[in-house]
């Protein structure tokens, strides 16, 4: 979906999925000692403000400038601060070894970008930093409760292994949820749940 979309979904009033964060990356951030966190495809911020007011030091990355707008808004409200570039994947630039933590939650992007996002978050992450990850699975094309409708643009499992294969995975689940978030991410949904860490 193009950056006119996103710009036209993060426009409006309210927050598209959402201000609380995603139910699994709250679990798990909250086993983790705070340090440096990027956020990947962050859209509104829920995640990245939620992990700002654990005390980590928060970066957010989006191609939308609305979306950011939105996440500025709420890290207001919520009395932290993130730092949010507003980038395109292809040409985001990955320092290495700077994150303790890297999420994507519910990025969904061409194979190509994937493989970018994917070899930079790696190469992105400190020594014993982790990869939090929770996805649509190609069974969600079947269901009505968000994510691309392009059965290319979700994942499986084995594409995931093969995208992680550099780091050890802690955890990688395929489970059918019922999400509520926001207006755009509710009801039964098939999900791929993902953590893993850089040895």
């Amino acid at each position: 979906m193009s950056k006119d979309f996103w710009n036209k979904r993060y426009s409006e009033q309210d927050f598209a999925y959402g201000i609380k964060p995603n139910e699994f990356f709250k679990s798990e951030i909250e086993k983790l000692i705070p340090g440096k966190a990027l956020f990947l495809g962050e859209g509104e911020g829920r995640n990245a403000v939620y992990a700002a007011s654990l005390d980590w030091n928060v970066d957010a990355v989006d191609f939308s400038e609305s979306a950011k707008e939105k996440a500025l808004k709420l890290a207001n409200e919520n009395n932290v601060e993130i730092n949010y570039t507003v980038n395109d994947f292809e040409n985001y630039r990955f320092i290495e070894n700077k994150y303790d933590l890297i999420v994507m939650i519910f990025l969904h992007l061409p194979t190509q970008i994937n493989q970018i996002i994917f070899n930079g978050s790696i190469y992105a992450l400190n020594t014993n930093g982790k990869l939090i990850i929770e996805t649509f699975s190609k069974e969600q094309i079947n269901n009505s409760s968000g994510g691309p409708k392009d059965p290319q643009l979700l994942f499986s499992e084995s594409e995931l292994i093969n995208l992680t294969s550099q780091l050890q995975t802690n955890l990688l689940e395929s489970k059918t949820i019922n999400l509520n978030e926001g207006a755009y991410h509710i009801g039964k949904a098939d999900v791929i749940r993902y953590v893993g860490v850089k040895i």
